[in-house]
């Protein structure tokens, strides 16, 4: 099979594939999304192949990738066209989605990336670019010594960070007298687009102080007001809460999905049917009509955030390192031990008197959702993958809620185990751990702390320490005991231990069925 999908042999697919309903070269660009991986592909492009179908033509995505060129590679040559998999136990069904017109690959040329941010019609720009990105330090502010921070500092013109290309970007409109773009964090991130503001507002106040007054070079520059006022008072950070499950693709999908079109498909994506995005409606230059199709507009979004992260990714990040402690290597699979699932119950049931009580949330529905969810055997969602940096993921995930239930008296003992596994899980790699391989941005000091064989307690505060967990808080030291505890359990027998000690093997209430 030599034939690729593309705009050429789009037309070649059996009437069982879904294709673009619209005419995309009358399609004009208005989004540029940042972090143009699997997630936005199944998610974002999505939603927004909808409302090109139902003939928003403005909105076509310029998709940009700030490190590697793989996605480029893969579907430049296919027209920005791929296939999105919606698989279920039942069966699968193909949709191949339209709404990427361009791909960018920001090292190469970021001067072609900052063109796309400053076209006039670029209204909203997009981002997941996972939580690492954003470069945060451990008091959560702008970490300015990382080396791509200062980079982009004495480089505006040829940034490498997210932060760089909105400030440039938003700098030049603002010397053209074109509007701001409409920043949409995509994140998991608490507040994502209260967070995001406030860091992209650090990193303008320090290029305000680098940068001298009068431009050169055609680079961007303020007179008499700075660039960190206008991203204070003048651009939109909506927050916004996403959610659905979105596996690696594999080689046996390229393979049965290149069976079903008849053309390859160097990069298909594979998720579940479920999907969810809440988003703040504040977009000053406009948007897409998202909530006629399943988009929720809100004011505030907090609520549908938290739930998200502490029942949906909190449980996830419980499963995936149990998972693979347990030998499990994908969700299904762990779900279905009966141990596991006992504990995520148990999770959710210490998790759900930590969100808010009068926003109207039905976390019964929410968990018995997530547990079909989870129990999806098509998806082969691999525990490794989630597995991966642990240490940007588990203060929103887990650690909130286990300080929160403390300071309302209440024990978090399944919560603080989740670190623990996490400890544990990190620790076993290369050795006990079978099951695939993960990656923190701690890896190198973790190693080093696991190679001094430190008591439990010791342990788990240097890693407190390491990671930044719950810094500064009064019950700081009692979460670190709850861990240290669940630590030599894991230690003295492993995962049946830990579960054990709290009790799983016996049936639990269960908070929803």
């Amino acid at each position: 099979m030599n034939s690729r999908l593309s705009n050429a042999t789009i037309a070649q697919l059996p009437g069982t594939i879904a294709i673009p309903r619209y005419d995309r070269g009358a399609v004009t660009p208005g989004i540029v999304h940042l972090g143009v991986g699997a997630f936005h592909r199944a998610h974002q492009a999505a939603y927004v192949d909808a409302s090109l179908a139902d003939g928003e033509t403005g909105w076509g995505i310029t998709g940009v990738s700030l490190r590697s060129p793989d996605t480029r590679d893969a579907l430049s040559p296919q027209d920005g066209l791929y296939t999105l998999a919606v698989r279920e136990s039942a069966g699968e069904q193909l949709q191949v989605i339209g709404s990427i017109l361009s791909l960018l690959v920001a090292p190469e040329d970021p001067g072609a990336v900052l063109t796309a941010l400053t076209d006039p019609r670029t209204r909203i720009v997009t981002l997941t670019i996972t939580e690492k990105a954003y470069l945060r330090a451990a008091d959560g502010r702008l970490d300015e010594t990382h080396p791509d921070i200062v980079h982009d500092l004495g480089n505006p013109g040829s940034p490498k960070t997210a932060h760089g290309f909105l400030a440039e970007a938003l700098a030049r409109r603002r010397a053209a007298g074109t509007p701001p773009f409409t920043v949409l964090c995509c994140d998991n991130l608490p507040a994502n687009g209260a967070t995001l503001h406030k860091l992209l507002l650090e990193f303008a106040k320090l290029r305000d102080l680098r940068l001298p007054r009068q431009g050169d070079a055609g680079l961007a520059r303020q007179d008499d007001t700075e660039l960190a006022s206008h991203v204070a008072n003048e651009v939109a950070f909506p927050s916004s809460m996403v959610d659905r499950i979105v596996p690696a693709t594999t080689d046996a999908d390229r393979a049965r999905i290149a069976g079903e079109l008849g053309l390859e498909d160097a990069w298909p994506v594979m998720t579940e049917p479920f999907r969810q995005w809440v988003i703040e409606d504040r977009f000053p230059t406009g948007r897409p009509a998202w909530e006629k199709f399943g988009v929720t507009m809100v004011e505030h979004v907090g609520p549908f955030e938290d739930m998200k992260l502490r029942l949906l990714n909190g449980a996830h990040s419980g499963i995936a390192y149990l998972g693979l402690l347990s030998g499990h290597a994908t969700v299904d699979r762990a779900f279905a031990d009966p141990s596991i699932r006992r504990f995520v119950d148990a999770l959710w049931a210490e998790a759900v008197p930590t969100l808010p009580q009068d926003a109207g949330l039905d976390t019964a529905a929410y968990t018995a959702e997530l547990a079909q969810r989870f129990s999806n055997t098509a998806l082969a969602h691999r525990t490794a993958q989630i597995a991966n940096d642990g240490s940007q993921k588990l203060p929103q995930r887990i650690v909130a809620s286990a300080l929160a239930r403390l300071e309302a008296g209440l024990l978090p003992e399944h919560l603080s185990l989740v670190v623990a596994a996490w400890i544990a899980a990190c620790s076993a790699r290369g050795g006990s751990l079978p099951e695939g391989h993960f990656t923190d941005p701690l890896d190198d000091a973790l190693s080093n702390l696991f190679g001094r064989n430190l008591p439990a307690a010791t342990m788990a505060e240097a890693v407190f320490d390491l990671a930044g967990f719950a810094k500064d808080h009064p019950e700081r030291q009692k979460l670190i005991e709850f861990v240290a505890t669940h630590l030599v359990h894991f230690k003295q027998g492993g995962p049946k231990l830990a579960l054990a000690a709290l009790g799983i093997g016996k049936e639990p209430p269960r908070l929803a069925e």
